[in-house]
């Protein structure tokens, strides 16, 4: 830490506390209170059940999950090419065109999601691009709402990257693609999977572009959710969002261990 005396530390502790108990934990608690009851009318929740994860994990809400954890997956290898792909090209260019690319893709950050969902609705309803009604809709504004992220992780990388391994390979007379399969992308690997993970995690909570998109065979499972809060079902929603955020930290969690053998290597 840096403060190294033992009063500042324990404030350090006291605001930490402070700031996320009612901030962060006290929230995520209250879902998981409710999820596990059937009535609350006082201070604290009463009636507790486990019902509600009985209809969590199968029917609709299981399909719901599956799709998210498609939808998810696709958009973030998606993401990850297109985003790596672009910073390495970007690497190369020179500072105007650079910036003009970060632009490029930092803009769907830059504009709310809602925003971003209504134009792949606009640009996808007609022929000879349909895929308005279709998952692939859904998949495509997911990918184009990560992708800044994965290319931001994988620019930043790359500055961070010593040249002398290129260049020591490129000496020896490696040919450039190799250069760039053999040395540039292992180093970047780490970087790799945490983009990959940012990626996952955003595509599984987003909602707003998601409502303009989704049709009736292809709903998410925050979609579900909004629904089931909207309909008065505020217990079976927190059971639910229980087990969207338990399966994005258990993929979370994956991720990591993958970046940490990336890392070692």
């Amino acid at each position: 830490m840096l403060v190294h005396s033992r009063t500042g530390k324990w404030a350090t502790w006291v605001l930490f506390f402070a700031l996320f108990l009612p901030l962060f934990a006290l929230p995520l608690l209250v879902i998981l209170a409710a999820s596990l009851s059937t009535n609350w009318s006082g201070a604290f929740p009463s009636g507790p059940t486990t019902e509600h994860y009985a209809s969590a994990v199968r029917g609709e809400s299981l399909q719901a999950l599956t799709t998210s954890l498609i939808t998810a997956v696709t958009a973030s290898v998606l993401a990850l090419a297109i985003g790596a792909w672009a910073a390495l090209a970007a690497a190369s260019l020179k500072r105007r065109g650079k910036r003009v690319l970060d632009a490029l893709f930092m803009l769907p950050v830059a504009v709310p999601s809602v925003v971003v969902g209504l134009a792949v609705l606009v640009a996808f309803s007609q022929p000879p691009m349909l895929l308005n009604g279709t998952r692939w809709i859904v998949i495509l504004a997911h990918t184009v709402l990560v992708t800044a992220f994965a290319y931001q992780s994988v620019s930043a990388a790359i500055l961070r990257l010593d040249p002398m391994y290129e260049q020591a390979a490129a000496s020896l007379g490696a040919r450039p693609a190799y250069v760039l399969w053999r040395v540039k992308l292992p180093l970047l690997l780490p970087s790799l999977n945490a983009a990959a993970g940012l990626c996952f995690a955003l595509s599984m909570g987003e909602l707003s572009a998601t409502m303009m998109l989704y049709p009736p065979d292809w709903m998410p499972l925050p979609v579900l959710i909004f629904t089931a809060t909207d309909r008065g079902s505020l217990f079976t929603g927190s059971a639910v969002a229980v087990v969207l955020m338990a399966t994005t930290l258990l993929v979370l969690l994956a991720v990591s261990r993958l970046r940490t053998k990336a890392s070692f290597r």
